[in-house]
């Protein structure tokens, strides 16, 4: 089965974008967040920051991914 990337409705707290990267890595959603925002404030927001933003317009949310088996 091939993993699909997209933006969590369930573990969203801005985007979603990081509950579903945490999915697709199959890691914890928290570690994932706090990693995200040490990184977001020791880079001064630049490269992580608008990642995250393009990735808002760009990473399909979860009901848009057809699921196959």
């Amino acid at each position: 089965m091939k993993k699909k990337l997209y933006r969590s409705r369930s573990k969203k707290m801005v985007g979603g974008v990081i509950g579903g990267l945490a999915d697709y890595l199959n890691m914890d959603v928290t570690l994932l967040r706090i990693l995200f925002v040490i990184l977001l404030l020791t880079t001064a927001f630049f490269p992580f920051g608008l990642i995250y933003l393009i990735m808002i317009f760009i990473v399909p949310n979860e009901g848009d991914v057809i699921k196959h088996d």
